[in-house]
């Protein structure tokens, strides 16, 4: 082996993303699974819920047991990306280095946007 990947216990936890929902309306609850476990598998616990589609409001809505995340962070639990996306923007953890290029990105779009017109 090259060395080059990330070195995961053979009974590691990661705190992830299992999908529900129907084809075009997606729902998402945050939970805790064996890595090598199937997202559809049952999880060990689930930690929250995030629904990516805006509500009446134009919210995103999303509740996060707080407590038991940091309980399973301090266990040795890894974050899948998309999760510690989410925990960043919520401050839960540290901001996401891809939350701040995606940012930057918009903000630059949005620039030349205006400066077209």
């Amino acid at each position: 082996a090259s060395g080059t990947g990330k070195f995961y216990a053979r009974s590691a936890k990661i705190i992830r993303f299992a999908r529900h929902g129907c084809a075009n309306r997606q729902f998402f609850h945050i939970v805790v699974m064996e890595r090598r476990n199937n997202q559809y598998q049952p999880p060990i616990e689930q930690l929250g819920t995030y629904d990516p589609l805006p509500n009446q409001f134009n919210q995103q809505l999303i509740s996060l047991n707080v407590e038991r995340i940091r309980h399973w962070i301090g266990s040795g639990a890894h974050l899948s990306k998309p999760v510690a996306e989410l925990l960043g923007i919520s401050g839960l953890i540290p901001i996401h280095p891809r939350t701040y290029i995606s940012a930057w990105r918009n903000r630059k779009a949005l620039e030349e946007a205006v400066v077209g017109l």
